[in-house]
């Protein structure tokens, strides 16, 4: 995507800033930030405007680092908010040496332009000056071999404290490949569907049977075939837990924690016929699992909403639905520190002590799923973490506990991206014994 500033609709841009200025204020998800864009945006302007937004909270802390020793004392947030996407600006244009330095002095016109109606004159003249301070604090090179964990934190804008956590536990070559691997933007995938026809040329094949790449300015092709249902938009990390759950015609199934769907529906693929029981929290997920179980072709399924955690059990009765399952597939709430790539806002909301909060909620959800697995029926725990806290610790601890007596485990699949090259995450199959 093209990094001159001019070249974009000032309406991207602008709208661009504002959500900055609204993130930078109230801290919003940025799924739920990105559903403010004004209608009125063309494809194109909404694009761009996305690609600032997701540029700017990917390098937020690189960003900030530097604008901290230019400015004493922030500005306004809307002031603060056209300093970052210039800053971002610059970052991108840093990639092409050739063209850097005309770039940057079209970054810093356009933004002391633009602060001009967003802002005012005034804070268009600190802008001005700020930004051209910027280009040399964000073109330097990246930290070399070795690098303290203060100093790749950041460089790659990550929470120094979770740098510090990964070096510990994957060292200095994997954690820097995780983190470089974090600041690129992420690629989007497909599923084929439609096994019984051939998938158009246009979708890129990759190494993930069923998967494919989806390359930008595609989406006019890509909206009806959403539509009909002959793909699904999810990444390839996704058929994970599903592959080793291993569902089989005929078989009753549990997904809980299902929402959005994807894997519900991909377990309905494999199935093809058989019952399958989706469990999640009444939110605004919701619909969209519902819309996904609607594609599940013969297979039937029941949506419950309602808490894993909640006498669950009675919850089943009242559905009249069966109190045990062939296979339980349990995709727990988890700190997505394997999927950063597409979510780029996480590592600003995560805190330390989440690994030790997420672990105990995960491990009680676990001894609810156990519970509802026939002898000899299989459960599979799985993350999209690759921290051991969430993964190994907790599964240990459950197979130590008194309910996990009747539990065995067959199977650790691990996914680290900057190995597998999609997103990472964790499953495990559990075996109930007969």
């Amino acid at each position: 995507m093209s990094t001159v500033a001019e070249s974009a609709p000032g309406g991207a841009w602008r709208s661009a800033a504002q959500l900055i200025a609204r993130w930078l204020d109230r801290r919003e998800r940025v799924d739920v930030l990105l559903d403010t864009l004004p209608s009125g945006l063309a494809p194109a302007e909404r694009a761009r405007c996305q690609h600032l937004v997701l540029g700017v909270i990917r390098h937020f802390g690189r960003i900030d680092a530097a604008l901290a020793r230019l400015v004493p004392h922030p500005p306004r947030f809307v002031t603060r908010a056209v300093l970052f996407v210039a800053g971002f600006e610059l970052i991108e244009a840093a990639g092409n040496a050739a063209t850097a330095e005309g770039q940057a002095a079209k970054i810093v016109h356009h933004a002391v332009e633009q602060t001009k109606t967003l802002a005012s004159p005034a804070e268009a003249r600190l802008v001005n000056a700020v930004v051209r301070k910027l280009k040399p604090l964000l073109s330097g090179p990246a930290p070399a071999a070795g690098a303290a964990a203060a100093e790749l934190a950041e460089y790659f804008s990550h929470p120094e404290w979770l740098v510090r956590s990964w070096l510990a536990q994957f060292g200095p070559d994997a954690t820097r490949a995780l983190l470089e691997w974090n600041q690129k933007p992420a690629p989007v995938y497909a599923r084929w569907r439609a096994t019984a026809e051939k998938p158009p040329e246009w979708l890129k094949p990759t190494p993930w049977a069923g998967f494919f790449e989806i390359e930008s300015g595609r989406w006019a092709a890509v909206e009806p075939l959403l539509k009909a249902g002959q793909i699904y938009l999810q990444d390839p990390a996704t058929r994970l837990p599903v592959e080793v759950l291993a569902p089989q015609e005929n078989e009753t199934l549990l997904d809980l924690c299902a929402a959005p769907g994807g894997k519900a529906l991909l377990m309905a693929d494999a199935m093809k016929a058989g019952r399958l029981v989706a469990v999640d929290l009444p939110t605004s997920r919701i619909d969209r699992l519902k819309e996904n179980l609607s594609r599940a072709g013969a297979v039937t399924v029941a949506l419950v909403q309602g808490d894993v955690l909640a006498k669950f059990e009675a919850l089943l009765r009242e559905h009249e639905l069966p109190p045990v399952y062939d296979g339980v597939l349990i995709d727990v709430p988890c700190s997505n520190t394997g999927v950063m790539r597409h979510r780029v806002d996480v590592k600003w909301r995560l805190q330390e002590g989440d690994f030790k909060k997420h672990p105990q909620q995960q491990l009680s959800m676990l001894h609810v799923a156990a519970r509802l697995v026939r002898p000899g029926g299989r459960l599979v725990y799985s993350t999209c973490s690759i921290d051991t806290e969430e993964n190994e610790h907790v599964v240990r601890s459950f197979l130590a506990s008194r309910a996990g007596g009747p539990y065995t485990l067959e199977s650790t699949v691990l996914s680290f991206p900057w190995v597998q090259g999609h997103d990472g995450g964790a499953s495990f199959l559990l075996r109930r014994s007969t």
